[in-house]
This record gives C-alpha cells, sequence and structure tokens, in this order.
C-alpha cells in the first residue's frame, strides 16, 4: 500500500476513535521545588525551580519564578527526570501477536488501531521517546505527531531490509520469491521488510523508507532466534551490498543498524560503515575492541528468558544468545563502549507493561545511576546519530536550559530506589513531552 493509501485509512478509520487523544497543554509550566537528574554528576540538584514554555526548558533557578498563566506544580520530596527512552521498540510487531500477523483477516486499520493503543500506554509509562526498529511505521508517526494520538516521539526505521531467506524474510511456505515470480510477499505488501538482493534493489529499499520519512536505516546482517530461516550463526549480506546500503544512508546524512549477534557478521558490517549494533550477544573481545576502535554503538537488551511454551526450534537457537548476554553487557561496561538499551519485544503484547521493570534487569551490572543516565541521556545520544533526518530537532534526554521539555516528575529518589521507574502508574506523578502535559497527580 502507499503511504498516503495508509495515511488515508489511518485518518478514516481512527481519528474518530481517538478524537479524545489530547494533551493538557499549558503555555508555560513552573515545576517548583523539584530535584533534578543530572545525567553528567549523576547525580541530583538540590531543590531547584524550572520552567517550561513553548515545549522548552527556558530556565532553571534556585528562586521563585513567574510566569503570567502558568501552571505551577509543587515538587516537593519530588525528582525531576527526562523522558524515558527505549531505542530498540517494534510498536507493530510489538503490538500484535503472530497468530493476528498471519490472519487473513488482518488490515491496515486493524494494525494501525491496535499499535495506537500501544502507542499510548507506552507514553504513559514515561516512555517519550523511542526508535522504531523495523516495521509499519510512518502513518502512526503522523498521528502522533499531528496530536491525534498520544504517543512518544519516534525514530522510525520503516520497513526491515532483508536479504532472502534472511531475518526479514517473513514470508510463509507457499509465498514465493519475487524476483523470479513477480509477487511481492504479503509482509512486504504490508510495509514491514524489504526483500532486497544485490546492490541495486538494496539502494532502492533504503531509498524507498528515506523517501517515506526514515531517520535511520535497520539492516538484517545476520541470522535471528524467531526467524522460521536462519540460522544464528549465518552472516547476512554481502560487503558489496552492505556498503551500499551504507552509502545511501550517509547520502542522507544519516546512518545504517544492523541486527547481528555474531563477530563475523559484525565485523563485516563495521567494515562497511555501520554505525550501530543491534543485540550482539554472542560478541567477543576482539569484535568489542573493533567496536571501541572505531566508535561504533552496541544497542542491546537482556531478553526475557525462553519459556516452556516457546516452539522448541525457537528455544534452541536463543540458547547461545540468552547464555552470551550475560558475558556482553560486562565485557561491554568495562571496555567503555557506547552502550544504548532498548527492549525488543515481539508478537507478545503482554510483555509491553513489562517495559519499565526490564530496565531493572540492568542493576546486576550497573548503579541506579548509571542505568538512569543510559536510558535517559545516553538513549538520546544515539537518537541523535539520525543528524538532520532526525525527525525532531533539539536536545533530548537531559534537564537543562534549552532542551526539548520532555519530563518525568517522579514521587521519590529513583537514584536510591530505581524500583520507582518500574512503578509508573502510582510514581510517575506527572509525565509531560514536549511541553505539553499527558499526566498529572499532583494536587
Amino acid at each position: 500500500m502507499s503511504k498516503y493509501f495508509c495515511l488515508f485509512l489511518f485518518q478514516a478509520l481512527l481519528i474518530p476513535a481517538f478524537a479524545f487523544a489530547q494533551a493538557f497543554d499549558n503555555n508555560s509550566v513552573i515545576f517548583e521545588n523539584v530535584r533534578i537528574f543530572d545525567a553528567k554528576t549523576m547525580s541530583l540538584t538540590e531543590p531547584r525551580t524550572v520552567l517550561v514554555e513553548g515545549g522548552k526548558i527556558k530556565s532553571i533557578g534556585q528562586i521563585s519564578m513567574t510566569s503570567d498563566g502558568a501552571l505551577r506544580i509543587n515538587g516537593t520530596g519530588k525528582t525531576l527526570i527526562p523522558g524515558l527512552i527505549d531505542v530498540h521498540v517494534h510498536l507493530t510487531f510489538g503490538a500484535l501477536t503472530m497468530r493476528e500477523m498471519m490472519s487473513p483477516m488482518l488490515s491496515e486499520g486493524v494494525i494501525m488501531e491496535k499499535v495506537g493503543g500501544n502507542a499510548e500506554r507506552m507514553l504513559m509509562r514515561g516512555f517519550t521517546s523511542v526508535r522504531d526498529a523495523g516495521g509499519p511505521i510512518f502513518p502512526l508517526k503522523m498521528g502522533i505527531d499531528a496530536g491525534k494520538l498520544k504517543g512518544p516521539r519516534i525514530w522510525p526505521s520503516g520497513a526491515t531490509i532483508s536479504q532472502t531467506a534472511g531475518h526479514g524474510d517473513f514470508r510463509a511456505p507457499d509465498e514465493k520469491s519475487r524476483r523470479f515470480f513477480g509477487e511481492p510477499s504479503r509482509a512486504e505488501r504490508f510495509n514491514a521488510t524489504f526483500i532486497a538482493d544485490g546492490r541495486d534493489e538494496v539502494l532502492t529499499a533504503v531509498r524507498e523508507n528515506l523517501r517515506f520519512g526514515a531517520s535511520q536505516i535497520k539492516l538484517m546482517a545476520g541470522g535471528g532466534t524467531s526467524s522460521a530461516y536462519d540460522p544464528v550463526d549465518v552472516t547476512q549480506y554481502t560487503f558489496d551490498e552492505m556498503q551500499a546500503a551504507v552509502e545511501a544512508a550517509d547520502d542522507w546524512g544519516t546512518y545504517v543498524m544492523v541486527h547481528a549477534y555474531t563477530p563475523r557478521a559484525v565485523q563485516r558490517a563495521i567494515k562497511a560503515g555501520v554505525k550501530c549494533v543491534e543485540h550482539g550477544q554472542m560478541l567477543d573481545q576482539k569484535t568489542l575492541r573493533l567496536m571501541k576502535r572505531k566508535g561504533v554503538w552496541l544497542s542491546t537488551q537482556n531478553l526475557v528468558e525462553s519459556t516452556p511454551d516457546m516452539d522448541p526450534q525457537r528455544v534452541e537457537k536463543r540458547k547461545p544468545v540468552i547464555e552470551g548476554q550475560a558475558q556482553l553487557w560486562p565485557m561491554a561496561k568495562k571496555m567503555k563502549l557506547k552502550i544504548a538499551w532498548g527492549t525488543d519485544f515481539l508478537f507478545e503484547p503482554e510483555l509491553n507493561e513489562q517495559q519499565n521493570s526490564y530496565i531493572l534487569r540492568l542493576q546486576q551490572w550497573f548503579s541506579n545511576a548509571e542505568i538512569l543516565k543510559m536510558v535517559t541521556a545516553d538513549n538520546a545520544e544515539l537518537l541523535q546519530l539520525s543528524g538532520l533526518r532526525s525527525p525532531y530537532p533539539g536536545r533530548l534526554g537531559v534537564v537543562e536550559e534549552g532542551a526539548l521539555a520532555d519530563l518525568i516528575l517522579v514521587d521519590g529518589d529513583p537514584l536510591a530506589d530505581l524500583s520507582l521507574i518500574a512503578n509508573p502508574a502510582e510514581k510517575f506523578v506527572v509525565i509531560m513531552k514536549d511541553g505539553k502535559i499527558y499526566k498529572n497527580l499532583v494536587e
């Protein structure tokens, strides 16, 4: 479906249903007597007053501020932190089960209805910015940016780009190759993926995503655990194909991130000029040292353990990944890599409600302050790799004068008790995005 037809469906089917999704938009807001999380010192300031105007933090001080018509919020005993950032979400794939994805009744309208609710709940958990790591996303982003839906800021990748028999080859067994039989697969028709082989097709796929507004490109460079055809150990895309993607993205001032687990896949990607590795749970010290030397980001997760009800084949494929993540995090920290955090929930919508609690899994390797910095300032730094393709110019992930006003007022001190951020319903008493209040429990 075309971008414009998708948008038409979105406008026709969803906007009336979500017409109530409006934020409380004060011209200015004053947070009084709040302690601010400072990512540079990884500590809390003394009580201060913060003035928000025009979607930005206008001033921070220790004295009472005045502003005509300002909403004043008493922050005594509370902490002001930047909005949380998850740099590896799939807003579409994470909102649907595999059965729903494969259903013949699936339509663009059904997808957007489920995904719209998922996006709103994500914002109400305090995630004011996310990087969508692949899937149909552009109509949802348009709706959120237009104020018709509630949801986080979205850095969209668009359709994943995969070789035939790669991690993004979602074809059913009866779907044949487009190249030989002329019919695009169902997943391609739903803008979930591009199956692209050879330099020319890769260039076209990258440019198609950029045409629709992708802020970065997602390329499948290795095998996966949730895909049917590719073992985890395989390396995907030749150097020439991968370099073509990097060149096309670089021409637009942005970057390529790759799905990859193994040293061979990651080393090839780095040689091709890739700037961010997703996952990497099977990497060795040699490859991590190369990433450090080249300034390549490691965007990884602490994945959910395998469960008895998982497909046995998937459980087997996941074993080296689950075992490897316990070694990856401490190695990456010791080497002082550029580390970002994300969740990567797929086809299990019930996991979305655990998004905040997954942050706490990092406590076995990082201090509370390091974790809070990672899911705010560090993740925001990764988002800025998009350069001029970033859909939201300005500084995020910090509470500083001139920064964009994506803020959370936490009831308590998250540096002393990080579990506060795993209870957003009660402990996030104010949630603000772009200077607009989406939640306010302060009397």
